[in-house]
Parts: C-alpha cells; structure tokens; sequence
C-alpha cells in the first residue's frame, strides 16, 4: 500500500472516460501557463475585493425573514408606515419586590425626567404619565403622581389608586406591583443610527437605579436590532479566524508542510475575500443568514483545494515534475471539483424560489459565491503549488513510510472498503432500511418559528420581554387596522362604535392582553369623568403629544389602530389566537361593512406565513434530491451513478432531522437551509469517490476491487475534508444568536453522517449495482470507448 500510484490502471486496460466537467476544469490551467499574469490580475481583484469588503453593511431588521411582495407584508408594512411606533420603541423593564415602595419610586421618577432628556428620544410613557380624573374648572387633569410623593397613610392611599388604574393596571405596571414598562420613543430620523442613544439610555438606566434593588433591563425593535448587529460583526471576525485556523490547523498536521498547508488554505481564504468583496460590490446587506457565508466559502473551497492538494503530492511523491503534478491533478481531480461546485450551486438555486426575500437574497449570495470559488481553487492551487512547493525531489515514494497520518487513513479506509464490498447485496438493503427508517421520522418534524431565535438570546432584549410575556401578558403587538370609509368623521358615533367593538373583541381574545386604542381615553373619561362625548374625547386627544396620539390615530385622520400583546410563542401556538380573532372581527365587519378592518403585525405574519414557508422549502428539498441524482447520472452519462447518489445524498438529511425530532425540536427555517446547503456540499465526498472510481474501474475485473483501490486514494482526502467542512462550520456554536448556533451544529452533524453515508452507503451500493448491471450488459462508469 505504500506505492500506490496516481491510477491504478495499467496502460493497456485505461480506457478513455466522458469529461463530467466538459472540460471546464482546463480553466485551472491558466495559472500553469500564465504564471506572473495570473499573479498580477489576483493582486488587483484582492485589492478591489478588500474596497468591497468595507462596503458591507448589516441588516438588522426583525421583518426581514417575512419581507415579499405579498399583500399581508405590503400592508404590515403600511402599518409600520402609518403608526412607526413599534418600530422606534426602547423598552424599558424595571424589575423589584419593593418597586412601589416611596425610595425606590422616586429613583424610577428620576430615571423617567432622565430618560426625557436622553439626546435622539421624542417621548416617554410610563406610570407618571398617567393622570388623575378630571376636575371641574381644570382644563388638563392633574398627574396621578404629586411632586414630592406624599407621606404616611397618603402614599399608601396613591400606591392603592395606582394599582387599580386602569391606564397602568396590566399596561405599564404588573398586577402584583413588582414591574414597571417604561416605552421610550426614539427619533425615526437616527434610524440605523441608534448606538449612542441607546447607550446614554442604559447608562442612565445604571446610574439612577444603582443603591436601589431595582433592575433594569431594555428591550424593544431598536434594542434588538442593534444586539443583532453587534453579533452579526463579532460572528463575522470569529468565523473567519477560528475556522480558517482550523482549517490549517489540519491541513499542516497532515502534509507536515506548510507549502501544502498555503497551497490547501490559501485559494480558501483568498476566496473568502473575493466573494465577501463581490458581494459589498453588489450591495448585499450582512444578516444572520449571510453571516454563515464565511464559513460556507471555506468550506465549499477548501474541500477542493484539499482534494486538489493531496492529488499533486501524491503525483509528486510519485516522481512526476512540479508542472505535471499540478496539471495532471487539474485534469484527474478537477472535473470532480467543477461537478461539486454545481451541485452546490444547485442546493443554493433550490432557496431562490422561495417567497421570503432573505433566503432568496441568501440563495443568490450562495450561488455567486459558489462560482467564485470554484474559480479560485481551481486556478489559484495549481499556482500557489508552483510558486511555493520546493524541495520536489524529497517527494519520493520511499518517503512515504514515514507519512503516518496519511497511512494510518489509508489503512481506515481499506479495512472499511474491504468489509462493505464483502456483502454489498447485504449492506445494500440495509441502507435502504435505514434511510427508510429516518425519513419516517423526519416527516412528523412539524414546522416551527420564534422570534427570540433570531435575537442574540445572551443579551438584555431576550430576557427582558420574557420577563413582558410574563408579566404584562407579552411584548409583541398584535395590531387591528380599522381604516375608515370616504367621508367618515373619526369622531363621528359609528366610527367610535366600531373602535369599540373591535378593542372589546380583542380584549375578549384568549391569549391577547394589553389593550390600548382610542377606546381606552374614551372609558377611562367615562369612568372618572362621566363625560365620553365625542367632544370632550376629540378635546383630550388635542392634549396629549404626537408621538402619544399617532400610536392609534394616523396623520390623516382616515385610520386608527387597536393594538394588543401577545407573548413570543411557537407560531404554531399563535396560529390559533390570529385565526381567532380574526374570525371574531368578522362580526363587526358584518356590522359596520363600510370599514376596512385586517389583523397584521410582525407576530401575526409570522404566524400565518412561518409554516407554509418552511412547508415549501421542505417540499423544494425533496425535490433537489431527485434533480441532483439526475444531474450527476447526466454528468457521468450513467444511470448506475445517478442510482448509486440517492441513498447517500438523503441520508445525512434524513439523519439530522430525526436527531432534531430525538431533541424535541421542530423544523425551522434555518434547520431546512442548513439542510439544503448541507446536501450540496455533502455529495463533494461523493462526487469525488464516483471520479475516482472511474478511473479504477476495469470491466474485466470484478467491481470491488476498483471500488477498494478508489476508497484507498481518495478516503484519507475525504476524511480530511469532512473534518474540515464540519470544523468550518461548527465555528458557529460561539455565535450570541440561537438561529446561527443551530445552523453550525446541524450543518456540521449533517457533513459527518455524509461521510458515513460515503463509506458504509456509497461503497456496498455502487458495488452492487455495477455487479447488477453488468449482468444485463452494462455497468461500466463513465467510458466512452477504449484508447
């Protein structure tokens, strides 16, 4: 086994093989023939690619997931348009069991003057911005809260009114006492600007609170953004270094060179930039998807680099020249390299037929990156070989019994090969039991969504709405737009009936809380006033700020919102509640049909649209399986090949989603792009066995041994890859947001069951088929005709 040339083939048995690549492989070659030319041109686009770099940007927006050209996203984007304030909105979650106690309070009415004067805010709600009821002769009512808070028996009489209020009860103050909301609006015209605001914020926040038991937490659309932001640079840096240097970490471990650890991990990294550069060029926004790009090009590339690599030393160790090595290793090694770019071109083009424009983008980013990649590797590792290799002559094969790692991987795969090929009719069926098996389990994987997945869940905005869903029966609005019809008065009696009906239907929602709407001003004047005129209500809304008013009220007059919360739940649990109410409104629609009257809201498109899209990007999945078997049947000319890619290719699908079903965990939008991505990059292990075998194939020996020598030659490669590709993206487990974590984990567990796939499904599988086929006359892999 220690001399194992570059084919196994004598000269009179090779036969001349279908080019899988259609020669596209020959473009490796320019940098052989080219050198200082391709040097050059390399240094420009590096150059041009770090300008892009900086052109980068981070989009940081909640909605992006959802965000279509459908009419539910077009009108909740209305709705943001028309009533900005839940997307402006800083939360500010006061926690304590002596909250309400005299010291404590005026430490939080200290914060609420502070947090007014906080540069970039234009209002403040809190406790003290409720008043008391009105009084005869006084044209605004008086605050709920004197200055300075009474004594004695007085505070514990304003502590009793401010309990039962029902402006604060439930809204801005827990039931029991022992939270307070403050809702701190910011100024639309900083958006993606709010960094130092929200720092003054916090650092008010501290300095007021401290030598008090209160705690202070912030949350909110502004709060999220900017933690989603932060994760989305930090995961950017340490994903470049931690899995590049484990890249060649491995890499220098086993060529015990650092020329071929440069040669394997330099067209990666230079890959890296290029894309990345491409894509700031072309205006890409950075966002948790995109952020899994870095390490996705590493892996792409450096599977085919490594792959590359191992066949130019090999060819080296051989005796052949430095020119012939890289060049030959372009020609055997590389039409495998072109054919696993496109299937995973193929797994990125599946994401752009779907309706969320931020997987699209993500597929359209994947695919431009995948070419470019391929690109790199092909023409950058023949270069880099022949620039930096030296020292060729103590390549020699007898150097070969001191390349322990290598031989101890060559001595893996033959002991592995042996046994699969022994009883390949046996071990066959047995993959087919199994592959059964977990596709059984992963069809009862049911569609899941959060949005706390896609906050960075270490941080203060996760656990400060968990505290809101808690407590004041959630942090997400759930909105109902009422829109009037031409010519009506937004005072006029109908108009405040129908605002009535639809907060008493919402208030009625099991599962909603929190209701605020114009109806809210017009019981509490009826209640403390015993006046709820239209005139007397039109009088109070003049005396309340703008930023207060166009919460419920748009500029125009000509529409209103019924705003409740809902806690952040699976949307298969706030599914029912939409549909719900939704089903109530329909009452009042038959009621009063002049009115427009939609349910919308980023938890209420979530929850209509989070299944159906994970449904149609499972269902696109099941169907690249069956498209990829046939392109690689196509690009082999060989229906054997395209057989023999189904089982292996389903596998670690298969496998990952019954791991996520063994955890309790559904199917998420990230978890099927892990998947898809995972399937095309998977099948490199594959596609580079099923090149090699074609060239150990001989129809005058019996299967199995070409299959054993091809697993010889390429297995230790293929380990290697594997390793590498699931380091890469494993590196994604630091990350601060839930989402990326499970993507790196899932893709890297998807990767290894690949290489299972590889060695105990691909092997006894081709073997038996080629064995079947050739009893019916055929078999033969890839072969046009004899040389």
């Amino acid at each position: 086994m220690n001399a194992i040339p570059p084919t196994g083939l004598p000269p009179a048995h090779r036969r001349r093989r279908v080019n899988i690549a259609f020669g596209a492989e020959r473009i490796g070659l320019l940098g052989l023939r080219h050198p200082v030319l391709a040097t050059l041109l390399l240094l420009a686009l590096a150059v041009a690619a770090g300008f892009g770099v900086t052109r980068l940007q981070v989009d940081d927006s909640l909605s992006q997931l959802f965000r279509s050209d459908t009419p539910e996203f077009r009108q909740y984007e209305d709705v943001t348009r028309r009533f900005p304030s839940n997307e402006f909105d800083v939360l500010v979650v006061v926690t304590g069991n002596d909250l309400l106690a005299r010291e404590p309070l005026d430490h939080l009415r200290s914060l609420v003057t502070d947090l007014q004067l906080v540069d970039g805010t234009t209002g403040i709600i809190s406790l003290f911005s409720a008043r008391q009821a009105p009084e005869p002769g006084h044209t605004v009512p008086p605050a709920l809260f004197p200055d300075p808070l009474p004594e004695g028996a007085a505070y514990d009489a304003l502590i009793d009114r401010v309990k039962t209020n029902d402006i604060i009860k439930g809204k801005l103050l827990s039931e029991d006492g022992h939270l307070a909301l403050i809702v701190l609006s910011l100024d639309p015209k900083n958006q993606g600007h709010y960094g130092p605001t929200i720092a003054e914020i916090r650092k008010s926040v501290r300095d007021d609170l401290a030598g008090t038991d209160l705690q202070g937490e912030l949350s909110g659309v502004p709060v999220m953004q900017l933690e989603i932001r932060d994760a989305v640079e930090r995961d950017r840096v340490l994903y470049n270094a931690v899995g590049f240097a484990a890249g060649c970490l491995i890499a220098i471990l086993f060529f015990r060179r650092v020329s071929f650890m440069v040669v394997a991990a330099g067209p990666p990294l230079i890959a890296i930039l290029l894309a990345l550069g491409t894509l700031g060029w072309l205006d890409f926004r950075l966002n948790m998807f995109l952020n899994v790009m870095t390490p996705l090009i590493m892996v792409i590339s450096f599977s085919d680099s490594m792959q590359l690599t191992f066949a130019a030393r090999d060819r080296l160790m051989a005796g052949e020249s430095k020119r012939d090595a890289f060049r030959n290793a372009v020609l055997v090694v590389g039409p495998a390299c072109v054919l696993t770019h496109a299937t995973a071109a193929l797994s990125f083009t599946a994401l752009l037929f779907t309706k969320s424009d931020l997987i699209r983008t993500f597929g359209e980013a994947g695919l431009i990156s995948t070419c470019i990649a391929l690109l790199a590797v092909l023409i950058l590792v023949p270069l880099l070989g022949l620039l930096l290799v030296r020292n060729v002559d103590r390549l020699t094969v007898a150097s070969r019994g001191s390349d322990a790692g290598v031989q101890a991987l060559r001595r893996f795969c033959a002991f592995v090969a042996e046994r699969m090929v022994s009883h390949p009719g046996l071990y066959s069926a047995m993959g087919v039991v199994v592959v059964a098996g977990l596709a059984f389990a992963y069809a009862h994987l049911q569609p899941s969504y959060r949005l706390a997945e896609q906050v960075p869940d270490k941080e203060q905005a996760v656990q400060a709405s968990g505290k809101l869903d808690k407590e004041l029966t959630g942090a997400n609005p759930v909105d109902v737009l009422i829109e009037l019809p031409p010519g009506q008065s937004l005072y006029s009696p109908e108009t405040l009936g129908v605002i009535a009906a639809v907060h008493r239907t919402v208030e009625k929602q099991a599962g909603l809380g929190n209701v605020w709407s114009l109806e809210t001003l017009r019981r509490w004047l009826a209640a403390k006033a015993g006046d709820d005129s239209a005139a007397t209500l039109q009088r109070y809304v003049g005396y309340l700020p703008k930023y207060l008013v166009h919460r419920f009220i748009d500029e125009k007059g000509d529409a209103v919102l019924v705003s409740g919360r809902i806690p952040d739940k699976d949307a298969s649990q706030l599914l029912p509640v939409v549909d719900d109410l939704d089903g109530s409104l329909n009452a009042v629609r038959a009621e009063y049909p002049g009115y427009g009257i939609a349910v919308t809201g980023l938890a209420v498109i979530a929850a209509r649209n989070s299944a159906s899209m994970i449904d149609k990007l499972n269902r696109g999945l099941t169907l690249e399986f069956l498209l990829v078997a046939v392109f690689i049947g196509l690009a082999f000319r060989s229906v054997v090949v395209a057989l023999a890619a189904v089982l292996p290719g389903i596998f670690p699908v298969v496998a990952s989603g019954s791991l996520l079903l063994l955890l309790g965990q559904g199917l998420q939008f990230v978890s099927v792009v892990a998947l898809t991505v995972s399937f095309g990059l998977g099948l490199s292990a594959t596609i580079h066995f099923l090149n090699r075998l074609r060239q150990e194939d001989d129809p005058d020996q019996d299967p199995a041994v070409g299959v054993e020598r091809a697993t010889v030659l390429m297995g230790p490669a293929l380990i290697l890859t594997s390793v590498v590709l699931a380091c890469g993206l494993a590196v994604t487990v630091f990350s601060d947001l839930p989402s990326l974590r499970l993507f790196g984990w899932l893709s890297a567990f998807a990767m290894m069951a690949a290489l299972v796939a590889d060695f105990l499904i691909l092997r006894p599988t081709m073997t038996f088929l080629v064995e079947t086929a050739r009893r019916f006359g055929g078999g033969q892999i890839g072969t046009a005709a004899a040389e």
